[in-house]
C-alpha cells in the first residue's frame, strides 16, 4: 500500500531547455516546403527536461504537472487568428492519449507504394471529389474510412507517431499547395522524425527504446 501511495503522489517538475534546437527548424529546404504547405509558423517544437521516472500509467499526472509547472507556463503558446499568443487561463485538466513511437523505418509506408495510390514514377494519382476540386488518392486514403485504400496501412501503423507526422504534412494547412509526387512528403517526414526522436540501442540494432514521450493532449483552462 505504501508503494501505491508513492505512485499516486508522484510529482514531476520541468525545466525548459532553450539552447536545444532542432535542425529542421533551420533547414532551408524544409522551411521552403513548410511554407508551401501552409505550415510555416504553425509548428512549434520545444525541449524540456524532467526530474522523475515516467511510466505510462502516470501519463495524465505527467501532462497536468507539465502544464501547471511555473517554469513551463511562460514558454507555452496557443495559436489564435494565426498568431501565437500566451495561454490566457491556467490549465485545470488534461485528456491524454499516448502515441506509440515504435516504428523507426520508413518501410511503414511501403504499402502506399504497392497499391494504386501512386504511379510507378511516384506521382500521386488524382481523383474526383464532391467537395475538393483538386483531390488525390493519397489524401483520400489518409482521411476517408470508406476510401478503397484506407486499410492499405493497418490500424496500429496509423496510430504510430511516424505515420501521424506524415499525415500532418500531407494534409497541410488551409492554403496548402499540394505536391504532385510523394517524395517531398516522405523525405521531410524522415528529416523531422529523426530530429525529434532520439533512440537508445540496447545491445542489438533491433532493440531500441524511444526516449521521448509522445502524448496527444487536450487541455481545459
Amino acid at each position: 500500500m505504501a508503494g501505491e501511495k508513492c505512485v499516486f503522489e508522484q510529482a514531476f517538475t520541468f525545466s525548459p531547455l532553450p539552447a536545444k534546437s532542432f535542425s529542421f527548424q533551420q533547414d532551408k529546404d524544409t522551411l521552403t516546403l513548410l511554407m508551401k504547405w501552409s505550415m510555416l509558423g504553425r509548428l512549434s517544437a520545444q525541449t524540456y527536461s524532467f526530474d522523475s521516472n515516467f511510466h505510462p500509467y502516470s501519463c495524465e499526472t505527467f501532462a497536468l504537472h507539465f502544464f501547471k509547472d511555473p517554469e513551463v507556463i511562460p514558454t507555452l503558446r496557443n495559436m489564435k487568428a494565426r498568431v501565437w499568443v500566451p495561454l490566457e487561463n491556467p490549465v485545470v485538466s488534461v485528456s491524454v492519449e499516448l502515441v506509440p513511437c515504435t516504428k523507426i523505418s520508413m518501410e511503414l509506408f511501403d504499402p502506399i507504394y504497392s497499391c494504386s495510390i501512386l504511379r510507378p514514377s511516384g506521382h500521386v494519382v488524382k481523383c474526383m471529389h464532391d467537395i475538393y476540386p483538386d483531390y488525390d488518392e493519397l489524401r483520400q486514403m489518409l482521411q476517408e474510412v470508406d476510401s478503397e485504400h484506407y486499410y492499405a496501412v493497418g490500424k496500429m501503423e496509423r496510430e504510430e507517431f511516424l505515420f501521424c507526422l506524415f499525415k500532418h504534412l500531407c494534409l497541410g494547412g488551409e492554403l496548402c499547395q499540394y505536391e504532385d509526387t510523394i517524395d517531398p512528403y516522405i523525405s521531410t517526414t524522415k528529416k523531422i522524425y529523426k530530429d525529434l526522436i532520439r533512440l537508445a540501442q540496447s545491445g542489438c540494432p533491433s532493440c531500441c527504446t524511444g526516449l521521448q514521450i509522445i502524448e496527444k493532449n487536450n487541455t481545459n483552462a
